[in-house]
């Protein structure tokens, strides 16, 4: 049975009020649309969790620092909903426009030191526009839970921060990146790709692992990252961005697998900008 699809704040928070009064657990699964399996594993987690699951659909525009790409973005609210009818998803919530950013909205959330880097860097603003609307989501669904994909860690990692700073009682959880049989991390920008560009895309992770092979056998960082980029730029792909080594738990630079870390790549490929990270055992 397909959810009900709810656009204003009130409609939700009758919703919720209800729940509440019921002493019902809320989970809640924000994203974007164009939903694909990596979305729906949050959506089975939340229902495993909790006795009462909202998804909410939202392209935000905040969160954009490219007019291109917030243009490209798929919209596909339909079909979306399609896809959640089996899960048992209680409210599909895609607020208006001015049910998030009302007329004479000025604040703006920001994480100082987790957004400095990586995709921060890349994407100058994009950290404030997704910890600002995601804040406005966990208050006004009111969750007690919130459920989040690893591909995006360092996305996971400034809501994390952002929730404890501001004292909003929800627990932030994350789950394992889903990906295509290739090892494709699932992207709804993977729409995108031909082909041809879904077979090179695939090539990063296979990288990223025997990167990480080589990390937790006590290689130096230094060492793998100039022929890991002269690797992909070679399979096809125009640019990369970054390839880093971090600090899993505070996504402090690291020189080798010292302790617990993640390995992060970005790179471009037809147009698409793919993303992808990997845990790295300890050396």
């Amino acid at each position: 049975m397909t959810a009900p699809i709810l656009r204003s704040l009130s409609e939700l928070r009758a919703k919720t009020r209800a729940w509440r009064r019921a002493g019902q657990t809320i989970g809640v699964v924000p994203t974007m649309g164009a939903l694909h399996q990596g979305h729906l594993s949050l959506a089975q987690a939340a229902r495993a969790d909790c006795d009462r699951v909202i998804v909410t659909i939202f392209v935000n525009p905040k969160q954009f620092n490219n007019p291109e790409d917030l243009a490209k973005y798929p919209r596909t609210e339909q079909d979306d909903a399609a896809k959640l009818a089996p899960l048992g998803v209680d409210a599909i919530y895609v607020p208006d426009p001015d049910q998030i950013y009302p007329d004479g909205f000025v604040t703006t959330v920001s994480v100082a030191g987790l957004t400095d880097v990586m995709e921060g860097e890349f994407r100058p603003g994009h950290f404030d526009g997704v910890a600002t609307v995601v804040a406005k989501l966990f208050l006004q669904t009111q969750a007690d839970r919130a459920y989040f994909g690893e591909k995006d860690y360092q996305q996971l990692m400034v809501v994390r921060r952002m929730a404890r700073d501001l004292d909003i009682p929800i627990e932030v959880i994350g789950c394992p990146t889903v990906r295509e049989p290739s090892g494709l991390a699932m992207s709804s920008r993977n729409l995108r790709l031909s082909d041809q560009g879904l077979a090179t895309g695939a090539r990063m992770q296979a990288l990223m692992q025997d990167m990480a092979g080589q990390l937790a056998q006590g290689a130096a960082f230094a060492d793998l990252v100039g022929p890991a980029r002269e690797t992909l730029l070679a399979a096809g792909f125009s640019e990369v961005e970054y390839i880093d080594l971090r600090c899993a738990e505070t996504l402090a630079p690291l020189t080798a697998a010292t302790r617990p870390a993640r390995l992060f790549a970005t790179a471009w490929l037809e147009g698409v900008r793919l993303i992808d990270n990997i845990d790295v055992p300890v050396a």
